[in-house]
Order: C-alpha cells, then structure tokens, then sequence
C-alpha cells in the first residue's frame, strides 16, 4: 500500500505539470507571448465569476505560484480588470475583460474538446469521477494529518 501510495501522488504531481505543459502549447501555438500558463489557469477559473483575490487563490491550486503578482501582470496586459471594493478599501474584485473572455472562451473550446478526446481514449466519465472522488479523499486526509499530526 506504501509504494502504490507514494507512486500515485507522484503521479497527480506529473499530471499538474504536465497540464501546465498542455496550457503553455497552446499558449505558444496561438501566440499568445504576455499570459503564462498559470495565468491562463487563473484566468480560466475566474471565467464569468467577479471574485476576489482570496477567493481566487482558495479556488485554485497553482503550485505556490504568487497569485497577487499574476493577477497584478494580467490587469497591466488588459486580461482582467480589478476594481476596489466599495465596502471594504482593503478588498478589490476582480473579472475578465474583453480580451481575457477572448481566452477564456478560446480553452473552453479546448477543454470541450479535451473531454470528447478522453472518451475516443477510452476515458469515462465514470472513470474521472471515481478518481476524483480519491483525490477529495486524499486532499481530506492530508487536512486531517497536517492540522492534528498522526501519532506514530
């Protein structure tokens, strides 16, 4: 259990790169030289959401990237537009602009096809949602163990 353990969390590992690695392709193959893959992540899950900074990095998993800085890159390259809150100066809200929707929309066609891909290789749905329903298993495990510890 140990090994099959150890090997199945280095593999979620190489699947989070390697999904950077897709982002980044088609970044490159559409020319897109001012948002990085990760950006595109976070743009990608703001999506049609007005959220703000913190709820973004809640929302996400970006590998210890500084979602403040690449938010802060993608208001100046007009992909996202950032408006300070009304009750609370401390807090802004975020959402897309035009151009950043042009993205959003553009992988959301990727991804639309990404899943129909899955399935001519002989990936379910079913398939998917039982993986998932480990990784939620293993995120609440790994919860657990960090805030109270295991006793050895």
């Amino acid at each position: 259990m140990k090994e099959t353990y150890f090997e199945t969390v280095m593999g979620v590992e190489r699947l989070h790169r390697l999904f950077f690695d897709v982002i980044k392709a088609e970044l490159d193959r559409q020319s897109i030289k001012d948002l990085s893959d990760i950006q595109c992540f976070i743009l990608y899950n703001i999506g049609r959401s007005r959220m703000t900074v913190g709820e973004i990095s809640n929302r996400g998993y970006y590998m210890g990237s500084n979602v403040t800085y690449n938010l802060k890159k993608m208001v100046e390259n007009g992909y996202v537009i950032q408006e300070q809150s009304q009750h609370d100066r401390r807090s802004s809200h975020v959402h897309l602009s035009e151009k950043g929707m042009g993205i959003y929309n553009r992988f959301d066609k990727i991804f639309e096809q990404h899943a129909i891909n899955l399935k001519h290789n002989g990936i379910t749905e079913s398939e998917l949602l039982e993986m998932r329903k480990t990784i939620q298993k293993l995120e609440a495990f790994w919860r657990f163990t960090a805030s109270h510890g295991i006793n050895f």
